[in-house]
């Protein structure tokens, strides 16, 4: 608010919404400016192109921790990275279409294990038993003590 036009009249309020739209605004404008540069505001690319820069991530972190390893240890390392890289890199590359359904799949198996969990939380706060499958009959195939014939489980009225 440091333009005259920004700032109160006498006698008028301060706009209570002022702040958040500035913060909004510069948001904007910095995310802007790093999909210019791109920076870390970039969005992700495909899940291959996201898998070929972890390889390639993966690979330089490991070469560039060899300096305390010995010569020979060196180049064995830097033979299995080279190795894993073209192993891996062609794969991705001829097959982009089965990494977006991979990362698709892990998506919908993340959102059906969240949506499990939640689901146990809520049973919990409210103190619900667990639903606890039928016990085993008895190895005679006679129906238990309090088991009607038929198999089923029958009410028993200790009062």
């Amino acid at each position: 608010m440091s333009e005259a036009t920004e700032r109160p009249g006498p006698g008028q309020a301060p706009d209570p919404d002022a702040w958040e739209r500035a913060c909004a605004e510069d948001l904007a404008a910095e995310n802007t400016r790093r999909r210019a540069t791109g920076g870390p505001g970039e969005q992700p690319g495909s899940a291959a192109e996201e898998l070929r820069r972890l390889v390639e991530a993966v690979a330089g972190k490991v070469t560039d921790r060899l300096p305390l390893a010995g010569a020979a240890a060196q180049g064995a390392v830097r033979e299995i990275v080279e190795t894993a890289k073209a192993a891996a890199l062609p794969v991705i590359e001829r097959n982009p279409q089965v990494f977006d359904h991979l990362a698709a799949a892990g998506s919908e198996l993340l959102a059906a294990y969240r949506a499990a969990v939640t689901g146990q939380e809520a049973r919990w706060t409210r103190d619900e038993p667990a639903h606890e499958p039928p016990a085993p009959r008895a190895e005679s195939g006679e129906p238990r003590e309090g088991e009607a014939k038929n198999g089923g489980s029958e009410r028993i009225d200790l009062d």
